[in-house]
């Protein structure tokens, strides 16, 4: 598998490595967890930091589209669900902020890096909630398109991470379940329901192909990751496996897949389907996307409307702490 990937990517060879190197190589080979006090190298540190802080920012960003609706819910029971469930995104945010800082980085440079725009979260989350389907297209095909992604991630190589993810899979399966009853709701409804349903699939299914990120032929990090096992499949491998799931979900629902070339492939056993616009991703991921202004907006005055407590938290620790150093 390594020397294939190295063959590919252009990436060190095993001769080409340090023994340090080879031995860590080695152990990712076995199948062993890396863990934050051993030595690992630098790069593989980076790649973390930067997938675990995107992993939290789009978790934490990812309440924004559905606390929209929290006081605009149809039912009481809908409200409740939705709380629990913006914050359940709340707590898989803090989860892996604590995973990435087991890596020497403080929560604030993720923060810092989150409001400059050095660090990116994920794209789905720039497009608005315009109805209550939306949150159902959500539930169902972002979590839906998350739990591809982040089920095989309770298998990666870095310790913490991998602990983190058995919980989240959990819970963005309730998640998932949520949003498809209530696409299933507005789908057996009246025709303007099974309409506003049908436009909420029209709207969320190509960005949320993006989700697994482009093509492997133009992914900058995609092989290097999978040798270390941060990775476990490929996004084309994941998109595939999404689209294959999802179609036969909507069929159930009566609703149509927004693709006029989408057609079952007997000789690869899954659908033939057609990409999403890539230059559309690109541009939201630079910053030009519906919502990305608005998204990055109420997080940079959330945390400046939050510098009071933080300020009072801290002045609290470092009373407690001279306190205790005089007792001692």
């Amino acid at each position: 598998m390594y020397a294939q990937l190295v063959k590919s990517d252009g990436m060190k060879s095993r001769e080409e490595m340090s023994p340090q190197e080879r031995a860590f190589q080695d152990r990712i080979d076995r199948g062993e967890k890396i863990e934050p006090k051993e030595w690992m190298p630098e790069g593989y540190r980076k790649t973390l930091i930067r997938q675990i802080g995107q992993h939290a920012h789009s978790e934490i960003v990812g309440q924004l589209p559905e606390g929209n609706w929290i006081t605009r819910a149809p039912t009481l029971e809908r409200t409740a669900i939705l709380l629990a469930k913006v914050q359940d995104e709340a707590g898989h945010g803090l989860y892996l902020y604590c995973a990435a800082e087991t890596l020497g980085v403080s929560r604030d440079e993720l923060m810092e890096k989150l409001h400059s725009g050095q660090m990116k979260y994920s794209s789905i989350f720039n497009y608005p909630t315009l109805t209550w389907a939306d949150i159902g297209a959500v539930g169902w095909l972002v979590d839906g398109a998350a739990i591809m992604n982040q089920v095989p991630l309770q298998r990666t190589s870095f310790g913490p991470y991998s602990r983190a993810m058995i919980r989240i899979c959990k819970e963005e399966s309730f998640h998932q379940r949520q949003g498809y009853d209530i696409m299933m709701k507005m789908a057996q409804g009246t025709s303007e329901q099974k309409a506003m349903a049908q436009d909420a699939l029209n709207r969320f299914w190509y960005p949320s192909l993006m989700m697994f990120g482009p093509s492997d032929k133009e992914s900058v990090h995609s092989a290097q990751s999978m040798a270390w096992k941060i990775k476990i499949n490929t996004n084309d491998e994941l998109r595939q496996k999404f689209v294959d799931q999802t179609v036969p979900q909507a069929e159930y629902l009566g609703l149509s897949i927004p693709d006029d070339t989408l057609n079952w492939n007997e000789e690869k056993g899954g659908y033939d389907f057609a990409e999403p616009d890539w230059s559309e991703f690109f541009e939201v991921l630079k910053g030009n996307g519906p919502c990305n202004k608005e998204r990055l907006g109420a997080r940079v005055k959330a945390w400046e409307d939050g510098a009071w407590f933080r300020d009072g938290l801290m002045a609290h620790a470092e009373k407690r702490a001279a306190a205790r150093q005089a007792a001692e």
